[in-house]
């Protein structure tokens, strides 16, 4: 995230301070869901930073990759709630998603998907359905964060499949 500073000049604000400056400036405002959202989102990431043998400060990606994840569970929450019919719970998970959805880069359109698809199957060589991992390998890379794994998954196995 870019912002200017007093003096003029760009200074860089990291994806994770931004969250907790966005919180306290929520929690200020009194906007129960957006400061219930950007709380959960905090401690996803938290929790990831400590998840294994070593704890770490993660990187805007790794931040993005947290958030990411997190936008998805809202999503299939909701979803499941809908179809239980339970429309307030579905709704607060909406709701939360787009308070995540903010912080994420913007997703990527069908076309400019298929072409990048098209790209790295160009540039693997692949063909058939078995070179699959050879071209995700390349695809994923390029994608990061910008579409949902499984969106990728399905336009790959389109093309190879023809």
């Amino acid at each position: 995230m870019r912002q200017l500073g007093l003096d003029g000049h760009d200074v860089t604000m990291a994806l994770k301070e931004k969250l907790e400056t966005d919180l306290s400036a929520a929690m200020k405002a009194r906007d129960g869901v957006r400061t219930r959202t950007l709380r959960m989102a905090l401690t996803a990431v938290k929790n990831e930073e400590v998840a294994g043998k070593q704890s770490r400060e993660l990187s805007d990606d790794d931040v993005v990759k947290v958030l990411t994840r997190e936008a998805k569970k809202r999503r299939e929450a909701a979803a499941a709630f809908d179809d239980a019919g339970r429309t307030e719970q579905a709704q607060a998970e909406r709701d939360e998603g787009t308070v995540l959805e903010e912080y994420l880069p913007a997703q990527l359109g069908d076309e400019e998907l298929t072409a990048l698809v098209a790209d790295a199957i160009a540039a693997t060589g692949a063909a058939g359905p078995r070179a699959m991992g050879q071209v995700m390998k390349v695809v994923n890379p390029k994608i990061a964060g910008r579409a949902e794994g499984g969106r990728v998954a399905a336009e790959v196995k389109r093309q190879l499949a023809t």
